[in-house]
């Protein structure tokens, strides 16, 4: 299921597969069809498809950080945002939701004590493991919502 996911992750099939994750995780745990699945998920360590796809995309920022400019890297004015990826302009929508701009947006919205963590792969990906596995996410908007929370 994560083979190529930073490429297919937001397609709009990619619903039918997270049905069928879904329907799988029942089936182990011999749950009903009407059985909510975001426990099961957390107790048996298993990441969504929408989380799985923040998960490979973000590690595909960390292992080519090289490819991005920070904002600092930029200009030399001290803001809020200078520890962010600069953001290109996209105007194209296939561009906009490519893995490379897609990574941009979702690394500017992780919280600064795991954004922080950048040039250490192994501890930025523990940390981000775990918080994609305590919140079971079944859309990216709520993991917008979830960082959101954090940094207020």
């Amino acid at each position: 299921m994560s083979y190529g996911v930073i490429f297919w992750g937001l397609s709009p099939d990619s619903v039918k597969v997270l049905l069928l994750q879904k329907r799988v995780i029942r089936t182990m745990m011999g749950c009903g069809r009407r059985d909510s699945c975001r426990t099961l998920f957390q107790e048996l360590g298993i990441l969504t498809l929408p989380s799985q796809y923040i998960f490979c995309l973000l590690l595909f920022v960390v292992k080519n950080s090289k490819l991005f400019s920070v904002n600092k890297d930029l200009h030399s004015i001290n803001t809020r945002q200078q520890s962010n990826l600069h953001h290109p302009l996209a105007h194209l929508k296939k561009y906009q939701l490519g893995p490379y701009n897609m990574g941009i947006k979702l690394f500017n919205i992780l919280p600064a004590s795991i954004k922080d963590e950048l040039h250490n792969p192994s501890r930025f990906r523990s940390l981000l493991k775990k918080l994609l596995l305590e919140t079971t996410l079944y859309l990216l908007d709520e993991f917008y919502s979830i960082c959101k929370s954090m940094k207020s």
